[in-house]
């Protein structure tokens, strides 16, 4: 058997990092954080189900500074996979293929998200007032 060195693929000396590639991963992160949250939802629900005192408990953990950055992450991989999907869905008709397109649209799905979620939550902070 040969012990010749065989190159990595796709060599890390080839290639640079881009943003297609950062979204790419951060759409698959996002999907995970999205799975992750309608966890914590099933255990709200159960929450409400089981009576006062558990309903109580949960909101107090969802109320908690932790609970809070959760929530907003939630909503941030929710407003993101949602944008990149419909990214994807106008990629699949065909359309935003050119390099600066697909730069352009990228960088509006970020923007989008955070506008979105930063939305979100002054909605909320102002209808809970």
């Amino acid at each position: 058997m040969s012990t010749r060195e065989r190159p990595l693929s796709p060599h890390l000396a080839v290639y640079r990092w881009q943003i297609g590639n950062t979204l790419s991963i951060l759409h698959r992160f996002t999907g995970i954080a999205l799975a992750a949250g309608f966890v914590a939802l099933c255990c709200w629900l159960v929450a409400l189900a089981g009576g006062e005192r558990d309903f109580a408990a949960a909101n107090r953990l969802l109320a908690s500074p932790l609970g809070l950055l959760c929530l907003a992450g939630w909503s941030a991989a929710f407003f993101y996979h949602l944008l990149n999907g419909v990214r994807h869905l106008v990629w699949d008709a065909g359309f935003g293929f050119e390099r600066r397109q697909r730069h352009a649209s990228g960088w509006a799905v970020v923007a989008g998200a955070l506008l979105l979620t930063a939305g979100l939550w002054l909605l909320a902070r102002h209808g809970a007032a």
